[in-house]
């Protein structure tokens, strides 16, 4: 069976040895080839990397299986082929161009912007790289019927990878999303129009910077706050990515003027020449931030991760020590205030509604039911948020959206994670702390002792290459199949399956339809202590991702502590219990 599948690898890695493929690619093909161990030829060569419904993502590197100029052209010329399909009425299709700091996200911008040209479809091209909410917020000023963006978000440096949005924004859902992947699947490399005329084209700079930031501004909700505490001393990182400009801007026009960086992180590289992972979510990657703060007694410490959509704090403890503060957290601090300052201001009419992901903590539905404030649950991605939006356009009021994975969009005028706009208010709500005599660790506690408390934590197993891929889904059915039958000692209550949008309780045999358009490859265990457990395969990397989250109360600060220890004891068991 080995034999066989080398063989086909190899009749694959053949084929990109012809003429249709540039010189560079051809040696590098032909070395795979020629190499003793054939394990990175397997890799590269095994399947072709699929254009997904959140478009493409892999190493870069020659093969079907890699980013390159062939895998990046066949997604461009099947969407172009869709675009020209689906506004066919139009007498100009648009589409909007950004990329990230990584290496070949330029190459692979340019490539794109002649590919669309070459189909006759005007493209706008950032002169350089840019947020990701920025190109999502420029399709919808420049009313482009599309946009992609290239980059690899968090990943490890050797990755790179391609997102495409539609008309309103948003990363593409359904039934485009579907649509696009059968049109990309049908592309072979002859077929792609790589020279495209440079008069459809067009540049974008500063003007479109300038235009984003104000919509930023009006994110504001407490300038006099600002005012009031506008040299509380902020550090940010860009940890080598595209906040480096943006977001100290998004601090300035809010009007905070003591913003503190981190010199060696404000290089732009796709090295990541200081950090093993772009990641914010990291500790290691926020280290040289948590120093400086240490250093100078910072208030809050704030970070976006390549291509800023995500955003990382950290803040001071009780013990004057700087931590991480988790996503579900960041989210919290986020919707808490939105909603205190709205009550405060009566701007609240009954028709406003937040956005969770499913595998994000169940405190943000308890604050916006305590609060008579429609919530929604969808699957993980800012584009099912956005979908959310989309439906209710007109009728209801967005008024932020969140998930566990550091990502919070505080306004509708971007259909992405925002980073940009979030810096800038968490900046916002780290004076309103000050401005009550507190810090922002206090304010988390006082949600805790106000509505409850939890504590989430996330697990994940890497299993890379076929194999990897091919255990990922063993243990998915073995958890589908077999369910615990308790967890922590509490009996497991409810088990959803989002593949078949069944909720079964364990206990009385009750079956019920879970409220989401569209099935998902992903599982959770709710116990009759109100722990909750989900588990879902990784979209974009080779992992599995376990989610665990377990409840409490909080009866005094002085409790914090030992509540957060309790709480990480019952996780750790759990995690015993399913062997992780």
């Amino acid at each position: 069976m080995e034999n066989q599948e080398l063989m086909e690898v190899r009749a694959k890695a053949q084929e990109w040895l012809s003429d249709t493929y540039d010189e560079e690619t051809r040696a590098q093909v032909q070395a795979l080839l020629d190499a003793e161990d054939p394990t990175e030829l397997i890799d590269s060569f095994y399947r072709s990397l699929e254009f997904g419904t959140g478009g493409l993502r892999g190493i870069m590197g020659v093969g079907t299986n890699r980013m390159n100029i062939y895998t990046v052209g066949a997604a461009t010329q099947g969407l172009s082929n869709y675009l020209k399909k689906n506004f066919a009425d139009l007498d100009e299709i648009k589409v909007a161009i950004g990329h990230d700091c990584r290496n070949n996200s330029r190459l692979f911008s340019e490539t794109s912007a002649k590919i669309f040209a070459a189909n006759g479809i005007k493209a706008y091209l950032f002169d350089d790289l840019r947020p990701t909410p920025e190109l999502s917020f420029a399709i919808r000023e420049l009313g482009c019927q599309s946009g992609i963006i290239l980059t690899a978000s968090h990943n490890p440096k050797e990755y790179n990878g391609y997102k495409a949005y539609w008309e309103d924004g948003s990363q593409i859902v359904g039934p485009h999303d579907v649509n696009i992947v059968n049109e990309v699947a049908k592309i072979k490399p002859e077929d792609i129009k790589f020279d495209g005329p440079d008069e459809l084209i067009e540049i974008l700079g500063e003007e479109m910077d300038n235009k984003f930031l104000a919509e930023v501004k009006k994110v504001s909700i407490s300038p006099d706050v600002v005012e009031r505490h506008k040299d509380i001393k902020i550090i940010y990182t860009p940890i080598h990515g595209t906040g480096v400009k943006l977001i100290p801007a998004a601090l300035r026009e809010f009007g905070f003027t003591n913003i503190i960086n981190i010199p060696e992180q404000d290089v732009v590289s796709g090295d990541f020449p200081t950090v093993v992972s772009p990641n914010p979510e990291e500790p290691a990657a926020m280290e040289m931030a948590m120093k400086k703060a240490a250093e100078i007694d910072a208030d809050v410490v704030m970070a976006s991760d390549p291509d800023s959509d995500r955003i990382g704090v950290v803040v001071k403890d009780d013990k004057g020590e700087y931590i991480i503060i988790n996503g579900n957290q960041t989210a919290l601090l986020f919707f808490y205030y939105i909603i205190v300052k709205m009550k405060e201001a009566g701007k609240l009419k009954g028709n406003e509604f937040v956005v969770k992901t499913i595998v994000s903590t169940e405190m943000i539905a308890e604050v916006a039911r305590r609060n008579n404030i429609e919530y929604f649950d969808v699957y993980t991605g800012f584009k099912f948020i956005a979908e959310v939006i989309r439906d209710n356009e007109g009728v209801k009021k967005y008024i932020g959206g969140g998930e566990e994975s550091f990502g919070f969009m505080p306004s509708d005028f971007v259909r992405d994670k925002d980073a940009v706009s979030a810096c800038a208010l968490m900046a916002e709500i780290t004076a309103w702390a000050i401005d009550q005599g507190k810090t922002l660790y206090e304010l988390l506690q006082d949600i805790y002792l106000e509505y409850g408390f939890s504590r989430e934590k996330m697990k994940y197993v890497v299993r890379k290459g076929k194999s990897g891929a091919e255990e990922i889904q063993q243990i998915m059915t073995k958890f589908r199949n077999d369910p615990p039958k308790e967890l922590g000692g509490s009996p497991m209550e409810w088990v959803k399956d989002y593949s078949t949008l069944v909720a079964k309780n364990l206990i009385t045999g009750e079956e019920k339809k879970i409220d989401q358009k569209i099935t998902s490859n992903v599982l959770q265990f709710f116990t009759q202590d109100g722990t909750k457990i989900s588990v879902r395969p990784s979209g974009t990397e080779p992992k599995i991702k376990f989610y665990f989250e377990v409840t409490g109360e909080l009866k005094s600060r002085e409790d914090f502590d030992a509540e957060e220890q309790k709480a990480d004891a019952r996780i750790d068991a759990i995690m015993e219990e399913l062997g992780l």
